[in-house]
């Protein structure tokens, strides 16, 4: 400071002519240190202010900003020497301070999230444009075909102007002020509508471009990932850069580190919500409808106007992305809000109904455009599976970004195909087979006089024809089964299971029933259901949000009001995302404890609506603990997750005698179910081998008989003796197996031989598992091992048998604890392992010889 002084009047001194350039930088250098002490004091005062205003509990040493505040008035006294009213201006870095104090940081999260999956800035600036000019272009499209072609000379009804012989395009298009000229006030009205909506839509794009821009900024400047890069760093890496970003420049200015959990709170806080409201039953998916009993559905539309009335709408409980309003924290206005709520849900019925026929049009011409050309060339699209929106919400865990639940569903994606295509009905297999033998001749008669003479395809309707008879063909024969298809209902079931996490336990040995094959297609939907479902859902929308949502609106009052908390640097958010076992846990899917179980079930009686259904919080936490291995649990999660995988070793180490006498404990169990699947069976038949399980050539033997039958849907069915010894299978077993000293180097080969046949997706992130998993426990090896194997999904799915047979015990009358097991009747365990291999159902048909 003092050295800029003595510059400046060395300046005076030697060089008088400047005098008035000298004197006009002391006056700039004196705006700016007032300015700077101004911006400064503001912001001190504006932190005092929300440090005043939030009601998180006050840190232990005082007022934190304090002691800047003194700090600011030292400085501010001792850089003003009384001689000389200067002081320096320092600019900070760009970099380190554009990206401090974000107000909203959930659309700052959401927006970086979005921008990571969708490819950077050029790939999403596309996307929107195009999809801006493909609105535009159907309404071109529409108003030509209505207003600018002359349809009787197209359909060959009138002759057309020219005199030539053949029609051209241009007898066919009428002229555009001609065209302009015939429409009407309805059609200029309908025009006005799509012209302020598309400018709408241009603005918004307009916004989407600067916010994404601003996002490509963060990432090259915050973040250092160029977008040519972005495909090859996995969303686990941009996380954690993001907690180093935050360390740094103080993102939230509320918390000093922010934690994973802060992360997916911020982006999932209104979709944590929607799945705790579908798990306990609180969304209009079920109806019942006459003649044709309860139906299950939710369609997109459906679920955008449930997320306007409940969040992002005027009225909804939300008054912005992170705060639910105060009127929700008292009970004794809660039949008021319920009224309010009831009002607003009205309205918003209203709206769609007068909306309807303008979006159901919308809906075709868009399905037709996106569809007509994949159906034209592959007809069987219509008869391909998807999973369901409401499959997808129900199977959804709390904090589970979309990315990591696609790539979840889409392991299970064939076990499901393959379980839904073995059902087939002897009565609709016969008539289907005669109604394809009738078309098949029509439609062979067709082509056989086309082929002789071309003219007959010029015959009025014939195309036509021909094109359904090929629609009648193809769905007749997704009715016929295939003749040479075994039925093992049982194991893809459990396959499924495994992978999705979450089935009705009802379910249980039932996988042969009708009914669960009905339930299960609520699920895993024919794409052509799932079309006609988005379809004519304006239509139906308005009477589902009347007759079946606004009746629950005063249970959504009690549930926001129940089960929101508040999360320090993080605002509202819904309790179960928060995975407290403790307060959410159910304790059928816990272990029992000991000298307390009727306690346990007393408590469970009287906080039911408490907690979560299905063991979504025990399923949440673990899936959440494997992929997010940084994240510091909470000691009750910490507990959990040790008591499970403790108890399910010592389960492991009891059986390792197996006698006739005793029942396959819970995770004896999982292991046989979890070895049935065709990418785990060595992981699982090397922890038996590593426990020195007995009869262990019983256990792979019935694995190797549920694996084959298994494939047996797709293949011709052999007898299982005839196996050949060097099957695939024996290779991946003896490459497990080896030597009993829990080899860490064997195992790690054997896990990356595995991993080629998980089809895991590397934009799940991370897939390296915390060494505290269950296989690791199970294994034996060392804890503390620096460099963990890539077995997270096996291992989730693992932990996911394991709960069920933990719950299936719990609530089953007779169950008995598998630590205290007492004299059974005389079965024979070998019978039960066979029992579980080789499925006791009737074939589907019988196998030809």
């Amino acid at each position: 400071m003092h050295e800029q002084q003595r510059t400046t009047r060395t300046l005076l001194v030697k060089h008088p002519r400047n005098f008035l350039e000298a004197f006009a930088q002391i006056l700039l250098l004196n705006c700016n240190s007032d300015i700077h002490s101004l911006m400064r004091r503001h912001q001190i005062e504006r932190k005092m202010a929300l440090n005043t205003d939030t009601n998180y509990q006050s840190l232990n040493e005082g007022n934190p900003f304090r002691k800047e505040c003194e700090e600011f008035h030292m400085q501010d006294h001792d850089d003003t020497p009384g001689d000389s009213a200067i002081m320096i201006h320092v600019v900070p870095e760009t970099n380190k301070a554009r990206w401090n104090h974000i107000e909203d940081l959930d659309s700052f999260f959401t927006r970086m999230y979005n921008y990571h999956q969708n490819h950077g800035f050029s790939v999403i600036v596309l996307d929107e444009t195009l999809q801006l000019f493909q609105f535009g272009f159907v309404v071109w499209l529409l108003t030509f075909t209505i207003y600018c072609i002359d349809h009787p000379v197209l359909f060959g009804n009138e002759a057309p102007l020219s005199n030539h012989s053949k029609v051209t395009l241009k007898d066919v298009v009428i002229p555009t002020r001609q065209c302009i000229a015939n429409f009407n006030g309805a059609t200029y009205l309908l025009l006005l509508l799509a012209i302020m909506f598309f400018i709408v839509r241009f603005l918004r794009v307009l916004y989407l471009i600067t916010q994404y821009l601003d996002m490509k900024k963060f990432y090259q400047s915050a973040l250092h990932i160029e977008d040519k890069e972005i495909d090859n760093t996995t969303w686990h890496e941009v996380k954690m850069k993001i907690r180093e970003v935050q360390s740094e420049q103080h993102m939230c200015i509320d918390k000093e580190q922010i934690t994973e959990l802060d992360i997916y709170h911020r982006i999932l806080r209104f979709k944590n919500f929607l799945v705790a409201l579908m798990n306990k039953n609180l969304l209009p998916v079920k109806f019942n409808v006459p003649l044709f009993g309860e139906c299950v559905t939710l369609s997109k539309g459906l679920l955008f106007n449930i997320e306007v009335i409940l969040f992002r709408g005027p009225g909804s409980p939300f008054q912005n992305n992170w705060q639910l309003r105060d009127d929700f924290n008292f009970r004794s206005n809660q039949v008021e809000l319920a009224q309010r709520l009831s009002r607003l849900i009205i309205w918003v019925a209203i709206a769609n109904l007068i909306l309807a026929p303008v979006i159901f049009v919308w809906q075709c011409l868009y399905f037709s455009f996106s569809y007509i050309n994949i159906l034209r060339k592959e007809p069987g699209t219509l008869g391909m599976r998807t999973w369901s929106n409401y499959g997808r919400l129900y199977l959804r865990h709390f904090n589970e970004l979309d990315h990591e639940l696609d790539a979840r569903l889409n392991r299970a994606y064939e076990y499901a195909d393959r379980y839904l295509s073995s059902f087939s009905s002897p009565l609709m297999t016969v008539i289907a087979k005669n109604i394809l033998f009738l078309s098949g001749g029509i439609l062979a008669l067709l082509l056989t006089l086309g082929i002789y003479d071309e003219f007959v395809f010029q015959v009025e309707h014939v195309i036509t024809i021909i094109t359904i008879l090929g629609l009648i063909g193809f769905m007749c024969r997704t009715l016929i089964p295939d003749e040479n298809l075994i039925w093992c209902p049982e194991q893809l079931m459990t396959a499924i299971l495994a992978h999705v996490h979450y089935l009705p336990s009802h379910w249980k040995n039932k996988a042969h029933t009708a009914d669960v094959r009905k339930e299960l297609e609520n699920i895993f939907q024919y794409k052509a259901n799932y079309m006609l479902n988005e379809i004519f859902s304006p239509l139906i929308t308005p009477f589902i949000l009347l007759f079946v949502f606004r009746p629950k609106a005063l249970e959504l009052v009690k549930f926001f009001r129940s089960f929101t908390v508040s999360v320090k640097g993080v605002g509202n958010v819904c309790s179960f995302a928060q995975m407290d076992v403790r307060k959410h846990g159910n304790p059928d899917w816990q272990l029992p404890k000991k000298n307390n179980k009727q306690k346990i079930r007393v408590e469970h009686d009287i906080s039911t609506k408490s907690e979560a259904e299905n063991g979504k919080i025990e399923l949440s936490l673990i899936r959440f603990t494997l992929t997010n291995p940084e994240w510091k649990a909470p000691p009750d999660a910490v507990n959990f997750l040790n008591d499970i995988r403790e108890h399910a070793a010592e389960e492991l180490k009891n059986d390792m005698i197996i006698d006739s006498e005793t029942k396959p404990n819970p995770i004896t169990e999982s292991l046989i179910s979890f070895g049935t699947i065709d990418e785990y069976s060595s992981l699982a038949t090397s922890v038996f081998n590593a426990h020195n399980v007995q009869r262990a050539e019983l256990l792979t033997s019935s694995l190797k008989q549920s694996m084959y039958q298994s494939r047996c849907l797709d293949k011709s069915a052999h007898p299982i003796q005839t196996l050949p010894q060097t099957s695939g299978f024996e290779q991946m077993l003896q490459r497990s197996l080896g030597e009993q000293d829990g080899s860490i180097l064997r195992l790690q080969t054997s896990s990356r031989d595995n991993m080629r046949k998980m089809r895991i997706n590397k934009v799940e992130g991370r897939l390296e598992g915390p060494s505290e998993a269950l296989l690791y426990n199970l294994y034996g090896i060392d804890t503390k091992v620096s460099n963990p194997i890539d077995i997270t999904v096996a291992d989730m799915c693992l932990s996911t048998l394991y709960l069920h047979n933990l719950h299936k015990n719990n609530t089953e009358p007779n169950s008995k604890n598998t630590m205290d097991r007492d004299a059974e009747p005389s079965t024979s365990k070998t019978t039960i392992i066979v029992s579980k291999a080789a499925e006791d159902t009737p074939l589907l048909c019988n196998v030809r010889s």
